[in-house]
Order: structure tokens, then sequence, then C-alpha cells
């Protein structure tokens, strides 16, 4: 052998040397690119009892800055920065959701290119080894985010052509999640005030039920909710508690008190409002967009199918002078159904069969279109609104964080159009967006699990969703501090307000819909002086803005009950629903109440509502989770449920 072909196969070999070396390194990757990331969570410690502050403001949280792993202060890191935190194995408390967004972002992207490779014909080794080492350079440099479709570009005429689904439902779940790609956000839980230091509590209202229906399929799938997912005021406001409706003003109120069954001598404040009821034929005339994700992911658990029968629903309540356009989004939006009068119902009900599901995420683009659908056809004095389907992961075309299009959202409030969302599916779910996007745009927001929730959605409560009777609703209750020591809310820890903020008009709150009704529940400690509880409060909006309206009540001490079986079944129905929140989230106010007594409180409910549907459902689902808990108790250690403080919230590390 010549020296000039030694040389050649030394050569040869180092190149294929190297491309082996770097192959385990890309397979690692592959693989990485797989695994779930979960959203960072909040400290379930409250650092202290008593809030001093004029706001009755939440735990604080304990979150990583994005800064910390990018290395520039507040700056996102990028996919890559992710990547590398997966690898060498940390933990989902030290990603931010808006990290995860970007890193699942590069991976559903990544993982749709190698199933694109893996579909051609195989080559030589050699091609395929340099193949696996051009994906290593790629991911390395990362990937650039997908520009935003521009909703004034005109769409295809057609659909765009199938592309394949994403891979989420093969993905490995890490970190012993029962589903991968779940995006919550814990928002702490209220800690207990002392109204020496401040008797006011205020916040805005929610009529969102969207998480007692997500605890409900993650039960019905035999897992324990993720306690990220609860928020305890949106399992009671699932509930119709048979308010009865004011005659003439905006709202009815009710107002309960009896001994709490948990926290030793603590009472439970129920407070309830009831909007004004408005017939379905007299509902204002509607501007409908839906908005549809008909990406790939909406293939599984026929996501699109319930997506369908839920629309189809709703077409057949329109009146004849509603309108309804129909803006479809996978990796691109495009328009499916221009605005269409509600007579021509069969158009519409075509439009909506000749859905499939296609491509990535660009939710940006997708509302966008459908913002301008809105707008080239709005209903003056009437109702606009958009209907958002999808399961939330907007994993293209939106920037990490999706300040814009919030940005977006609330402008186009501010114009009149509203945005209600309904989201559908687990795994592969972002709550945390869904909830943000109706929260901004002053709409509602349902999560649907089942067929059955898509008629209780789309039929029973249409009107409610639809025509709203009053906007920026906030609650503020002043309690006395000579009959009342200390008190705390249970749930409303994102809805939190100062107590300033409720005679300023310019602070934006919650929607109240047609015969909605909102319910809060306090855990007060009576002084030993008796007395009038305090004065509750309720400031709103017309619909059509201008001043707000106040209404105030006195709560006098003739609504407490001497015992829990004086209180009527709509309170202690409340009271349940609140108690199986507080122990599926582990707060620490739940931990000396187990199961077996939450449902002895259920038992006890009574009247004609313990035979409802819903309730016994809501009993069959206290039975599951206690099978399901396997939870220790997590305050054990530094604060013995033996020797726990009824009054104040210990100091832990």
């Amino acid at each position: 052998m010549t020296s000039r072909k030694r040389l050649g196969l030394l050569v040869g070999m180092l190149i294929l040397g190297a491309g082996l070396a770097l192959a385990p390194g890309c397979a690692k990757k592959s693989t990485v690119s797989q695994e779930e990331t979960t959203p960072a969570r909040t400290k379930d410690i409250a650092p202290s009892p008593v809030s001093k502050a004029g706001k009755m403001a939440p735990a604080k949280e304990e979150t990583i800055a994005q800064g910390q792993m990018s290395g520039g202060a507040g700056a996102p890191a990028t996919p890559e920065a992710v990547e590398r935190k997966l690898t060498e194995g940390d933990t989902s408390s030290s990603l931010s959701v808006d990290d995860q967004l970007q890193y699942a972002e590069t991976s559903e992207r990544r993982d749709a290119g190698k199933k694109e490779k893996s579909q051609n014909k195989p080559g030589r080794p050699e091609e395929l080894a340099n193949e696996g080492l051009g994906a290593a350079v790629g991911s390395a440099i990362g990937e650039e985010v997908a520009p935003v479709a521009q909703s004034r570009v005109s769409p295809p005429a057609h659909a765009p052509a199938p592309e394949p689904a994403s891979p989420f439902a093969r993905l490995k779940v890490v970190n012993d999640k029962p589903f991968h790609d779940m995006y919550f956000k814990h928002y702490g839980v209220n800690p207990t005030i002392d109204t020496e230091e401040e008797p006011f509590s205020t916040f805005a209202v929610d009529v969102d039920t969207a998480s007692y229906t997500m605890a409900r399929s993650y039960l019905d799938r035999g897992h324990l909710p993720e306690e990220d997912a609860i928020r305890v005021e949106e399992f009671v406001n699932a509930f119709d508690y048979g308010y009865t409706p004011p005659s003439e003003e905006a709202f009815g109120l009710h107002a309960e008190a009896f001994p709490s069954p948990s926290r030793r001598g603590y009472h439970l404040l129920h407070i309830g409002i009831k909007g004004r009821e408005v017939k379905a034929e007299n509902r204002k005339p509607a501007n409908l967009v839906f908005v549809v994700d008909t990406s790939g992911s909406m293939e599984t658990e026929n996501r699109l199918g319930l997506v369908k029968k839920g629309l189809g629903y709703l077409v057949d309540q329109l009146h004849d002078d509603d309108t309804v356009g129909i803006v479809a989004y996978g990796s691109h939006a495009y328009e499916v159904l221009r605005p269409t009068s509600g007579r021509e119902k069969s158009s519409i009900l075509r439009a909506l069969n000749d859905l499939y599901p296609t491509g990535s995420t660009n939710a940006q683009a997708g509302i966008h279109m459908g913002y301008a659908m809105a707008a080239s056809v709005l209903k003056k004095g009437g109702i606009n609104r958009i209907i958002l389907c999808s399961d939330g992961v907007a994993n293209n075309g939106v920037a990490t964080g999706a300040d814009g299009i919030f940005q977006t959202v609330k402008d186009k409030a501010d114009m009149g159009i509203t945005i209600s969302t309904i989201g559908f599916g687990m795994g592969n779910y972002n709550d945390t967006l869904m909830e943000r996007l109706a929260d901004q745009g002053d709409g509602n927001y349902y999560y649907v699990d089942r067929e059955e929730e898509t008629r209780r959605v789309f039929v029973e409560n249409l009107t409610g969703m639809l025509q709203v009777i009053a906007k920026d609703v906030k609650i503020q209750m002043e309690f006395d501090k000579d009959t009342v020591a200390r008190y705390r809310l249970l749930g409303y820890e994102n809805r939190g307000l100062k107590k300033e903020d409720f005679a300023n008009d310019r602070i934006d709150a919650g929607e109240i819909g047609a015969g909605h009704s909102v319910t809060a529940i306090y855990e007060v400690k009576f002084t030993k002086k008796s007395g009038d509880l305090g004065t509750l409060r309720i400031r709103y909006k017309k619909p059509e803005g201008g001043a707000s309206t106040l209404i105030e009540r006195r709560l006098s001490s003739e609504i407490v009950r001497v015992t829990i079986e004086k209180a009527p079944p709509y309170a202690r129905l409340a009271m349940v629903a609140a108690a199986f929140a507080e122990k599926l989230r582990g707060s620490y106010w739940a931990r000396n109440i187990g199961y077996d007594q939450i449902q002895n409180l259920h038992g006890r409910i009574g009247g004609q509502l313990a035979g409802r549907k819903d309730v016994v459902e809501l009993g069959d689902m206290i039975t599951r989770a206690k099978g399901l808990d396997r939870r220790e108790d997590k305050f054990e250690k530094e604060a013995p449920l033996a020797m726990m403080d009824f009054d104040n919230l210990p100091v832990t590390r």
C-alpha cells in the first residue's frame, strides 16, 4: 500500500470516528426532546400568617428568574439552555412557564423533522451518520420562532395540505407525571388577615369553572390532579346553588355563616351573588367567530371531534340575526367560513364538519385573523365574541411569554370584541394560557372533558356566556373589627385587588353574564363581642361602560347559624366543594380534614340538592381521590399536626 493510500485511509477513519463519537450526543438530545417539562411552582408555604399591607395578597412566590438561566437579567432562556438544564437532571422547579413553552415548541418541531426524515428511504451508513451529525449541529444552534401570519393577508382558498400529526401522545413523561406537557400556574394560598391590620378584602369576580372539570378529567383517568391545577373558586362556582334572581336590579345578594368543619374556632361566611336573568329569545344579536385549533395535537383523544360537537350545539341555538364566521389554524391561519347568517345553519355545520387536524399550532395567527373577521362585521350594541377552541399549546408564531397577544386581546376587549376560551384534551395542554386569554379578553374559560360537558357549555350556559349584564365587577368585604378578629378568603388568589382599586373605575375586573352566579367563602374568627359582621359592597359597570354603580348590604349577626345543619343545603354544598379543592391543592388549612370527613359532609348536604346528578358526581370524585391520594403531609416535619395552630401559618424554611 502506498503512503498516499495509507494517508487517505487514516483520514477516512478519523472522519468516521468523529461522526460516531458525535452520534451518542445527538441520540441523547433526541431522547430529551421527548420528555415533559412542567412549569415552575409557587412554594406552598406563606411567609407570614398575617398581611400588613393594604392588599390581601396570596403567599409570596419563590421562582427562579429567567435571567439566572440565560445569563441576562429578565431575558428568556434560549431553547438550548433549557434543554441543557433538563439533560443535566434539573427539575421543573427551576424552569419558568415561558422557558418550557419555548422548549416544547422547539422539541415538537425538531421531532416533526425527525419523523419526516425517518419516512425517507434509508441511505448508506455514512449518510445516516452525517445526518445525525447535522441534527446535532442543528440542536446546538437552536431554531428561530416562525413569523406570525398576518390576519389581513388573503387566506388560501382551501385548507393547507395535511401534515404529520404531532407525536405528543408518544412522548415520555418525566417526574412521575401522568400526562406530558401540562402547564399550570400555582398562585399561592391566601393568608389569614388580622382585621386590626386590614379590615378590607377586595377582589375581582370570576365565573370560570375549568379547574373543576380538569380535576374531574384527571380522576376519570385514574390520576390525582396536580396541585397547581386546583383553583378553589372554580370548584365552588361549578355548581348551581339556586340563588333567587333579582327582579329589577343587576344582582341579588345572599349570605350565610356557620361553624367551620375543619378550622377550630372559625366560621364559614358564604356570600352568593346572582346576576339578572335574560331569556334566550331576548338575547342581543351576536357576531360570533369560531377560532378553531386544527393542529395535529387536536387529533388526540378526538379533541377536534368534541369541538365540532360543541359548536354544532351552539349553531342550533342561533337566531336569524346572529352571524357566525370560522377561522382555523394549524401551522397557518386560514378562513373557513366568512360571516354567515344564523338562518344558514346547514352551511355553518358543513364548514365545521370539513375541519381536520394538521400541522403545528400557530394560535397567534388564528386569533389575529379571528379578530379581523369579527371587526369586519361589528355589531354595535350587540354581542361581538371570539370563541377559541384549543388545547392551548401555542408552539408556533407566539413569542415566549406571549405578552404581545395578551395586549392585543385586552385592546380588542376595550373595543367591544371579547373572547371566550374552551379547552380540550389531556396531555399537551396549557391551562395557564387559556385562562389568561379569557381573563384579559373579558370572557369566560371552560374546559370540556366529555360530550356531556359540551352541552352544558354550549347550550345550557350559552346566553350567560355570550350576553354580559355587568362588567368590571368587584367585591369588597369590610369586616367589623369589633366582631371579626381574623379572616381568610378561600380561592381568588389571582383576582386579588388593593382596597383603593375598588373605587377606581380604571381598574379592570371580571364580567358576569346573564343568570350567572358568583360564590365566595371566607373563614372568619369572631371576637367575644356580638354584632354585625361587616359591610358587603359590589361595584360594577353596565355592559356599555360608563361610571360604575355601587351596591351595599350590611351583614347582621342574624345570618350566623349555630350548627352546620342549620345552614341551608346550598351553603353546605359550597362548603364541600371548597373543602375538596383545598384538600386536593394541599392547603395547610385542610391538612387536618380527611377524605372520610369530606365524604361525611357530602352526605349531610340534604334537601333536593343531595340527589342532583352533579352533586352525586361530586361525591364519586371525592371517593376516587381518596383511593388515589398517596401524598405525605408536607408540613408535618416542621409543624406537626398534633400541635397545629389554627390561627397562624408556621414560618418554615
